[in-house]
């Protein structure tokens, strides 16, 4: 069947927002993703107890829970690790950038970020998006049975003028709010100036994931 000509389509989608969700490795390397996992869990919590910087920083910016973010926040620098876990998002970018069309024009797009959060009961990251980055995102290395997800808000909210709400079955493109439900082993990438969050973790047992950035310039 020819595809039909735009001038016949009354109804068309202009400037999506696009996000990557996928597990870190195909069936083929589930032995070898879990023990990766393992060990970035391993090396979580040694940070959580050692890291006294980051400790006092989240105290102040991130109560109750715990993230290298203010003070180890170049891990793929130090640890074999998350050397490793770089490796393996590398495709992931790859592939997120090709869906955006972005022109690269000969350059990489290079990780500059990589941090722990760890959030007991309770814990919150409030709305925020990641300035002076190209690519973020999040691995999920923990995720608890009622773990709170990812949540995007449409960046087109704050222009929304003498607008109706959205019903509640409308589909998820056009609702002012997504949430990605956390999963172990997955890999969630989004453009830096996409605002997000993160609702109270409900679960007794802490919710633990590695976000990043990825830089074109």
């Amino acid at each position: 069947m020819r595809p039909r000509p735009e001038a016949s389509v009354p109804t068309r989608a202009l400037f999506p927002t696009l996000i990557h969700v996928a597990p870190l490795a195909g069936p083929r390397a589930r032995r070898a993703v879990a023990a990766l996992n393992k060990r970035l869990l391993a090396e979580s919590w040694q940070l959580q107890r050692d890291d006294l910087a980051g400790q006092r920083w989240s105290a102040r910016r991130y109560p109750g829970g715990y993230t290298s973010y203010g003070s180890v926040c170049r891990l793929q620098q130090v640890s074999p690790t998350f050397a490793e876990l770089e490796r393996r998002l590398q495709p992931h970018v790859r592939r997120f950038a090709a869906a955006l069309a972005l022109d690269l024009q000969g350059r990489s797009l290079t990780m500059t970020d990589c941090w722990v959060n760890i959030m007991p009961q309770g814990v919150v990251h409030s709305l925020h998006l990641h300035p002076l980055s190209t690519l973020s995102g999040t691995y999920y290395l923990r995720t608890p049975a009622g773990s709170s997800g990812l949540k995007f808000e449409d960046p087109r909210l704050d222009r929304y003028m003498a607008a109706p709400p959205r019903r509640t079955d409308a589909p998820p493109e056009l609702q002012p709010w997504h949430t990605v439900a956390a999963k172990t082993g997955q890999v969630v990438l989004f453009e830096s100036w996409l605002r997000h969050e993160v609702p109270p973790n409900p679960s007794a047992t802490p919710r633990v994931s590695v976000s990043f950035n990825f830089n074109w310039f």
